[in-house]
């Protein structure tokens, strides 16, 4: 998945187990642990406000995009250059 979750890095700075972050932020442990592992398919904006005012930190701390292996996208200005050629596509 190239959106890349980095809680464990802001838990281990923070000295916080995940219990206490799943404790304090109002989530199961098990749901933390999906988000944690790469598993999760969305996040709420809520659970993100919040992870982010216990581990006092931006969502750029704790989410980062990283391209898909094999699959280098080059960006354009009106987005990347799949998009351009399906547009380009969609007139033919």
């Amino acid at each position: 998945m190239p959106i890349v979750v980095d809680v464990d890095v802001m838990l281990a700075r923070r000295k916080m187990s995940v219990g206490e972050l799943a404790e304090r932020v109002g989530i199961t442990p098990a749901n933390l642990a999906v988000l944690k592992n790469g598993r999760a398919k969305a996040v709420r904006f809520t659970t993100l406000a919040a992870l982010c005012e216990v581990l006092d930190c931006q969502p750029g701390d704790l989410l980062r995009w990283e391209p898909e292996t094999g699959q280098p996208e080059t960006r354009t200005e009106e987005g990347t250059a799949g998009d351009t050629v399906a547009a380009v596509g969609e007139n033919a």
